[in-house]
């Protein structure tokens, strides 16, 4: 009986060590205060961007999933710089999904800030400013004149268990008369209009 009873007094300090070391069982999912989107595009804000792209999509395509382990919603936007062109000038497109089930935290981490990594010609900076972490992924291929080659702006954010990514994207040849506008100018307008729409999502 004595065995049996220090036994069960291990098992017991253990199974408690493991509830501190490892953290309470069934926690809740920390979503921020944003909510799933049907229609993500309603909420999503391209003023910024539309500095340059003054023509305003009016029927941008979206999609959405709702799921016990998670909720998923996506919208794409052609951007044009004028009602000239009879072609997207570049694309916008937004995705913001809600983990409800496990913290995305590692695998977040893991795939932004190795981004560069896996996909040769991109360049990772870090940001602050975004949720709990946030990265900015960029990729210039564009020749001397930026007649040939492609642009691209993503900005990554997880802010708690919700994930965000704002990707804006372009090819030299998709300007017919002028050349796309500076990556630089476009993280400072994408980061403008992720932080307003972040806005929109949490209070919407």
């Amino acid at each position: 009986m004595l065995w049996a009873a220090v036994g069960a007094l291990a098992a017991s300090a253990l199974w408690a060590g493991g509830i501190f070391l490892l953290g309470p069982l069934g926690d809740k999912p920390d979503l921020a205060g944003y909510r799933a989107k049907a229609n993500l595009c309603s909420a999503v804000d391209y003023s910024a961007l539309r500095t340059e792209y003054t023509q305003e999509d009016t029927a941008p395509t979206h999609n959405s999933l709702k799921d016990k382990a998670i909720d998923q919603s996506y919208c794409s936007i052609s951007l044009k710089t004028s009602s000239s062109s009879s072609y997207s000038d570049a694309y916008l497109s937004v995705e913001m999904d809600l983990h409800r089930a496990t913290d995305p935290s590692p695998e977040f981490t893991a795939v932004w800030s190795g981004y560069d990594q896996r996909y040769e010609g991109y360049e990772v900076e870090k940001v602050s400013g975004f949720g709990d972490e946030a990265y900015l992924v960029t990729e210039d291929t564009t020749s001397g004149a930026g007649t040939s080659g492609s642009r691209a702006v993503i900005l990554a954010v997880r802010d708690g268990w919700m994930t965000y990514q704002m990707s804006w994207s372009t090819y030299s040849s998709s300007y017919a008369t002028t050349t796309p506008p500076e990556v630089s100018d476009v993280s400072r307008w994408v980061k403008t209009d992720t932080r307003s729409t972040l806005e929109n999502i949490r209070s919407d």
